[in-house]
Formats: C-alpha cells, sequence, structure tokens
C-alpha cells in the first residue's frame, strides 16, 4: 500500500503528540488559587451582618460587665407649673448616672484594713461585678455622674412588641451634662428663673425625684444591655407608672454615630458628642465598617467611654420587664445580686438618699419618690 506524504505527515505528528501529551489550560496551582477567591465575599457579608446586628435586641448571655452604678430618676414640671397633677405638667424627665467601684472593693476605696479570711480567701458570689459599691453621704470627694434626658418624656415599655408583636419601643435619650462635682447638682435640679422679651420673668420649679436604684451595663460585643432595680420606692406608684419606671427592667443600649445623619426631630440642630477619632474608629469603623464613608450609623456601648460626652445620642430599645427579665438580660446571676443588693438599700430613708446626692431634702419635694404626683 503506497503512503501518501501527507498521510505520513500526519503519522508523524500523531507520535509526537504520544511522546510529549499537551499540558492542561489551567495549572492546578492556578485552579487552587481560583478556589480561594470566594473567601473575599464572605468577609464583606459578615462586615454587613455586623452593621444590621447594631439594630436588634440580642440577648446577652455572659457578657462583661463594663460598668455599674447608682440611677436616680428626676422630672421637672413645665415653666410656671409649680404642681404637677400628671405627666401632662411634665416638662422633662431625667436620668441622673453616678458610675460607682464594684461593692468588693468597696474596702479597699475606703481605706479599711483587709481581713484575710474574708477579703482575700473568700470567692466573690455571682454576679458581685454587678454590684456598685455603697455612695457615701455628704461626701466632698470627686464624683463622677452623667445626666441624660429621656425621649417622650418616659421609658421605653419592655414588654411592648417583639415575637411577631410588632416593633420593640424604641426612645431616644441625649446626655445634657458630664461632671465630677455634685455640689452643682443642687443647681441643676434646683428652682430657674430667666428672662424674656415677650414674656417677662418665667420661673421653673425644682425638679422631683421619682426613683433611686443600682444599675448595670453588660456588654457581649454584638449587643450591650442596660439593666436596673429600684430601691426607693418598693411599691410603683402614679408617679413611677406614668414615667414607665419599673421595680427592674432592661434596654437594648445602643450610641448613634454623630456622623450620620439626623434620624429623629431636633437632632439636625442638636450638638453631637464631640468623640475622638479614635472612637470613630474603633467603634463605628470610620472607613472600614458599614455602607458610608463614617462607618455604622449606630454602635453597641461596648464602652462607658462612649457616655461621658454631653451630646451624645443614645437609642433606648425595650428589652425585658421584672425582676426574671433583668437577670436574663444581664446574666450571670447579675440581676439576682443586684435585686439583693438594692432590697437591701430600700432601708435607707429619703433623707439619705438626697444625702448621697448631696442636695437639700427642704428644697426638693420628696412626694413623687412614694408615687404621688405634686
Amino acid at each position: 500500500m503506497t503512503t501518501t506524504r501527507k498521510q505520513a505527515a500526519e503519522a508523524e505528528k500523531e507520535k509526537e503528540s504520544a511522546e510529549n501529551p499537551a499540558q492542561p489550560e489551567s495549572p492546578p496551582a492556578k485552579r487552587k488559587a481560583k478556589a480561594s477567591l470566594p473567601k473575599e465575599p464572605k468577609k464583606k457579608a459578615a462586615r454587613v451582618k455586623k452593621d444590621e446586628d447594631t439594630s436588634k435586641p440580642d440577648p446577652s448571655h455572659g457578657g462583661t460587665t463594663i460598668e455599674r452604678g447608682h440611677i436616680y430618676f428626676f422630672f421637672r414640671p413645665r415653666v410656671e407649673h409649680d404642681k404637677v397633677h400628671s405627666i401632662d405638667d411634665v416638662r422633662n424627665f431625667q436620668m441622673l448616672l453616678l458610675p460607682r467601684p464594684p461593692s468588693f472593693a468597696s474596702d479597699k476605696d475606703s481605706g479599711e484594713p483587709k481581713h484575710e479570711e474574708t477579703d482575700e480567701m473568700k470567692v466573690l458570689k455571682p454576679g458581685a461585678d454587678a454590684v456598685p459599691s455603697r455612695q457615701p453621704l455628704d461626701s466632698t470627694k470627686k464624683q463622677p455622674y452623667r445626666l441624660v434626658i429621656i425621649g417622650k418624656k418616659k421609658l421605653p415599655d419592655p414588654e411592648h412588641g417583639g415575637a411577631g408583636k410588632g416593633r420593640k419601643d424604641t426612645f431616644w435619650a441625649t446626655v445634657t451634662k458630664v461632671g465630677e462635682d455634685l455640689s452643682a447638682l443642687q443647681q441643676t435640679f434646683g428652682e430657674k428663673t430667666s428672662e424674656t422679651k415677650t414674656r417677662g420673668t418665667r420661673h421653673e420649679a425644682s425638679a422631683r425625684l421619682a426613683g433611686r436604684g443600682g444599675y448595670a451595663i453588660v456588654t457581649n460585643g454584638s449587643s450591650t444591655h442596660f439593666g436596673y432595680h429600684i430601691s426607693h420606692p418598693t411599691e410603683m406608684g402614679e408617679v413611677q407608672q406614668d414615667l414607665g419606671i419599673e421595680i427592674a427592667s432592661s434596654f437594648v443600649l445602643q450610641v448613634k454615630n454623630p456622623l450620620a445623619p439626623a434620624m429623629a426631630p431636633g437632632q439636625s440642630s442638636a450638638r453631637g458628642a464631640q468623640y475622638p477619632e479614635s472612637i470613630f474608629k474603633s467603634v463605628f469603623g470610620r472607613g472600614s465598617k458599614g455602607r458610608e464613608s463614617y462607618g455604622l450609623r449606630f454602635a453597641p456601648c461596648q464602652t462607658p467611654e462612649l457616655l461621658d460626652y454631653e451630646g451624645a445620642q443614645l437609642l433606648l430599645i425595650g428589652a425585658r420587664g421584672g425582676e426574671e427579665g433583668l437577670e436574663t438580660s444581664l446574666g450571670d446571676h447579675r440581676g439576682e445580686a443586684l435585686k439583693e443588693n438594692e432590697d437591701e438599700e430600700s432601708d435607707e430613708s429619703i433623707d439619705d438618699v438626697f444625702r448621697e446626692l448631696g442636695l437639700d431634702k427642704e428644697v426638693f419635694a420628696s412626694e413623687p419618690i412614694k408615687g404621688e404626683w405634686i
């Protein structure tokens, strides 16, 4: 059989292909590199999810107590109203926070000698990190405090909404004053007189104390819970009910990024907190988190430093009410420990409560703390 040149060339080409197989179009190394590429979108998705989580009232299991202290609720009558017959006569509702070291550190702070058996060797009770040390009476030492005004003149209802019941109660609050000298509170809460061009002299009656207790702030990183338990009064009256004060309650606590657009009337004209750049980056993720250049709109209150700036805007989301709800929100027996402590402090007289703040009881009405409008 005669072989043509063309057939001979094809036979030679097939022989070379058998001896030198062609390389695959995509080397194995490159295929592995391609397989690892989808990891980047996962990181991006997690970042968006974290941004969304800041608006969800997730329970705080375990977590860390970042602050504890004493809490006082005050309300001020409307201008030219010496008497308050209902919440309609209330001008504003304020929350005074006095951060304190934990109770197990009180001996060290007071300078009393330690007892090795009771102080060095004892095991702390569960939840002890949420219990504040006692507030000294008539003390001249510096005592950090914050004054927070509550929107809508009442606290959020922790039982409203959630789990198919609609949206949870969400209220705004603003840190209006930060200081260290309690003697300044006498002027802050005292009577005020002002002159106006149109109405002449205007008078504001002194603020009234509506409740006193202990509080703790617990965070687990993704959410932060603010919980309190009341010591005075021991039974909630009409005043406490109208203001939303319960014997025990908790809220999800978030802080608004002052660089984010206003979310409520009045915020656009209000001067926001002047946070340092370190907070904008570490807390709100400026330039690294969220969809906007300023970072997240809201962030969990992961550090009490966020509350130490006047103008700080807070978001309170009703979480759980009652003593069981307080324990669930704070976790690790903190609610139980706070209840036990406030039950003990409820034996203090109303006079001592005013002395804790350096306020003259003769100037401030005590009836509201007993539940009576006046």
